[in-house]
């Protein structure tokens, strides 16, 4: 009997993906262990391998698919000694189409809807439980996309089914319309309607031309998650400048010592941070609806842009690490991170984040926090500023960073802390490498 292969879950949270392409074809030879296509999941693209021998029989779900379930079969493998013909038995075969509701009779204006007696041969409808509204596949999709709620909607099918005419005719009288068909249904054929989820702004009709790119699996969970994070997390912001000559100068100075390593700002603001999470435990943790978790173990986030948005590779343990170490691992997360070649643990989890637009030029910003996450640091560009030194104006190199909180879990003091001691060590950069 062929063995089904089904939609791998590549991360805890994936309950369906994209089947990027097929890296093996129809008829070829299979081993355990070869990668047999590539899956686009939430955050990256990665490798699926098989765990079984055969040859690929049938391929089921075709490349360049989107949204394919999780357990839902994808290809066939024929074992040794099957053939093409064990394949008709074992390709799942599609559930049999339902037919359509008959449609209702028009009622007269001004009267209330008639229901429409079903068959004598069809099952009766049971009662809608709680606040369950019937309404056809079609004229669900349709309502979804117009911003309606089907609770305000009156049915016209049998038992009261709302069906694609009567989200039609909802659409064209718009909500006043909706509103009226509820108050002239009979009171037993649909519940009290709940408020209706507000649509989407309609694109104006007179505007700058466009283009539509449609939404990656990525890009859809960025806009989710941030969008949560901004309305359910109580952020505050905290904002401290340092002065960076002498990071600067010992920077230039390690640099030209070898070619093993290449270290950037970032890699000094990972280490200051790691060395701070441990000064300032406090700011290592998240908020549980139980508890508060605190963090043992540094593990820092860093934001890296990439063509489908922003991922966040972990430099674990980046307290136990130097500054090469740092600047090499990261260089490797990010190149990874652009070619979509993170594995899971790679980019989830980490107790804290960094987000570094210095090299963009931008002066400060405030960074949205990454959950369940306690705090992200927004680091911006080092620009020469006027400053007092000893009761006289002089001139400095000065980079603003802001550190984002979450009020539920770090207060105000221990977010000054955690800035203070990385202040100390930035403007202080020798104490780092002791």
């Amino acid at each position: 009997m062929p063995i089904q292969i089904l939609m791998p879950a590549l991360s805890p949270t994936m309950s369906e993906g994209n089947l990027a392409r097929w890296l093996k074809q129809e008829g070829d030879a299979v081993k355990a262990g070869d990668v047999l296509a590539e899956i686009e999941t939430d955050k990256a693209t990665m490798e699926f391998e098989a765990t079984d021998e055969g040859t690929l029989g049938k391929i089921l779900i075709a490349g360049g698919t989107q949204g394919v379930k999780v357990n839902e079969p994808i290809a066939l493998l024929l074992e040794e000694g099957e053939d093409a013909s064990a394949l008709a038995a074992a390709t799942p075969k599609a559930a049999p189409a339902k037919p359509p509701a008959p449609p209702a009779a028009a009622p007269a204006p001004g009267a209330p809807p008639v229901a429409v007696p079903a068959p004598a041969a069809a099952p009766a409808v049971a009662a809608a439980p709680g606040d369950r509204t019937f309404a056809s596949p079609l004229a669900r999709r349709i309502a979804r996309d117009a911003g309606l709620d089907l609770k305000a909607i009156a049915g016209s099918g049998p038992h009261g089914r709302i069906i694609r005419a009567d989200v039609d005719k909802a659409i064209a009288g718009g909500p006043a319309q909706a509103q009226t068909q509820v108050q002239v249904q009979a009171p037993s054929a649909v519940a009290a309607a709940a408020p209706a989820k507000p649509a989407a702004a309609p694109i104006p009709e007179f505007g700058p031309a466009y283009t539509e790119v449609p939404l990656t699996s990525m890009r859809k969970v960025i806009a989710r998650r941030l969008s949560e994070a901004k309305q359910t997390v109580p952020h505050f912001y905290l904002t401290v400048d340092c002065q960076v000559d002498k990071l600067l100068a010992l920077r230039a100075d390690l640099n030209g010592r070898s070619d093993d390593y290449k270290l950037s700002v970032n890699d000094f603001v990972i280490r200051a941070a790691a060395l701070s999470l441990r000064k300032v435990p406090a700011a290592n943790a998240s908020f549980t609806e139980t508890a508060l978790r605190m963090y043992t173990d540094v593990d820092i986030s860093v934001a890296v842009a990439t063509p489908n948005g922003l991922i966040t590779p972990i430099v674990k343990h980046a307290d136990q690490k130097g500054l090469a170490a740092i600047s090499n691992e990261m260089k490797v997360l990010a190149a990874k991170a652009r070619d979509g070649k993170l594995k899971p643990e790679e980019f989830q989890g980490g107790g804290f984040s960094i987000s570094n637009l210095g090299m963009y030029g931008v002066k400060d910003f405030a960074a949205i926090i990454n959950p369940p996450q306690g705090c992200i640091l927004a680091v911006g560009a080092g620009e020469q500023r006027p400053v007092v030194k000893d009761g006289a104006l002089a001139i400095a190199t000065v980079m603003s960073c802001t550190l984002s909180v979450d009020h539920r879990v770090v207060d105000g003091a221990i977010g000054a802390e955690f800035l203070a001691a990385f202040k100390k060590l930035i403007e202080e950069p020798l104490t780092m490498l002791l």
